[in-house]
């Protein structure tokens, strides 16, 4: 497993670890209205905690940012610099700075699947879960069994689209793709988890 490899499955089980947060934190009583009209709307994704387990942003170091920036100004076609100042960018959670260096990435080697599935993950926490769903199916146009995928594809339809249903049909075909894989054991665990919340 490489290092793109090894971050994309951190990624994601920091992500899965995120949705069982809310898992468990949706499981608790509803606080006392005083007054109900209606249905209580389904939470959205702002809504749902961040995990404990969820590592703090890393901080940007600033001359390695600069240096990376002026590699890629030297080499125009070089994908590998413009996805490691993505990374950089997405650890330190600054999403919006990462997608233009992943996407200038993936123009340059459209198949590379870890970056197309941090892109969707970085389009996710931007705000835009439309953005994210498709890049990760473009992801699964490289590589329809990738693991990270259908994790983040069950995560994005949970918290994005309150899709449940949807959620766990994806983490079932990730069980079904990869099922001795770090993230077909992160998906039962969610699944489980899920189904005891939302019986």
């Amino acid at each position: 497993m490489n290092r793109t490899e090894l971050y994309s499955v951190v990624v994601s089980l920091v992500l899965a670890a995120g949705l069982m947060g809310w898992i468990i934190w949706s499981q608790r009583p509803p606080e006392p209205v005083a007054e109900v009209v209606g249905a209580a709307p389904a939470p959205t994704r702002a809504e749902a905690p961040p995990s404990e387990d969820a590592p703090e942003p890393l901080p940007i170091d600033e001359d390695r940012a600069a240096a990376l920036r002026a590699a890629a100004d030297e080499g125009p076609d070089d994908a590998q610099v413009r996805v490691d100042l993505g990374n950089l960018y997405h650890q330190a959670r600054r999403f919006d700075d990462a997608i233009p260096w992943f996407e200038a990435a993936l123009a340059l080697s459209p198949d590379l699947v870890e970056v197309s599935t941090d892109l969707g993950v970085a389009h996710y926490y931007a705000g835009t879960v439309d953005r994210a769903l498709a890049q990760f199916d473009r992801s699964l146009e490289i590589d329809p069994a990738h693991a990270a995928t259908w994790l983040n594809i069950g995560i994005v339809r949970a918290f994005g689209r309150q899709d449940l249903a949807g959620a766990i049909e994806a983490w079932e075909e990730l069980q079904r793709l990869a099922p001795d894989s770090l993230e077909a054991f992160a998906a039962a665990d969610a699944i489980e988890r899920l189904r005891a919340a939302h019986p």
